[in-house]
């Protein structure tokens, strides 16, 4: 089993749990919990500039707490081996909901709650389906990505086209094929 390690503690990597324009999200362990142990990559990514990642992955998780989103909470950062480890919340992403016919009302509902805390704070988020996960019918901000609110990458405008079976939507689903 791969082992990876944050601050000099060692953690059992379970699997792969997605990859994203910043890194790679596995699901890992200590032997008593699970964690998401996110590994900041430096892949090249031609529709979005990065400064500094794991410096940016600290001041958006502070900004986005400070608007009360439900999102995991931060438990440490690893500069050196540019790693963070944060809370692990189990659950279906809003992206499998769609895919599997299962995409509830209540969760649009939700969402647009966030934007409204999200919006006053003049705030935008990656609205992607894959960066929701529902637990107990609530669904998780499960990424840390936020940006100064600009009007067309907001919810309605832009994350809205990802939520049901749009055309968009299943463009993107089979160009991962």
């Amino acid at each position: 089993m791969e082992k990876l390690s944050v601050n000099d503690k060692e953690y059992n990597i379970i699997k792969l749990l997605g990859k994203g324009k910043g890194g790679y999200s596995y699901l890992a362990t200590d032997g008593y919990h699970e964690y998401v142990l996110k590994q900041i990559h430096h892949e090249p990514c031609s529709y979005y500039q990065f400064g500094n990642k794991i410096e940016a992955e600290s001041t958006d998780y502070k900004r986005l707490k400070s608007t009360g989103i439900r999102m995991p909470q931060l438990l440490c950062i690893d500069e050196k081996e540019e790693r963070i480890l944060k809370e692990y919340i189990d659950g279906p992403t809003i992206y499998d909901l769609v895919l599997l016919d299962q995409m509830q009302e209540r969760y649009i509902e939700q969402v647009k709650e966030m934007c409204s805390l999200l919006y006053l704070n003049r705030l935008n988020i990656d609205y992607f389906p894959t960066n929701f996960v529902v637990k107990d019918n609530l669904i998780y901000y499960i990424d840390y990505e936020c940006n100064n609110y600009m009007e067309e990458w907001n919810f309605e405008n832009w994350g809205i086209k990802y939520w049901s079976k749009t055309a968009e939507f299943l463009e993107y689903v089979n160009n991962q094929k």
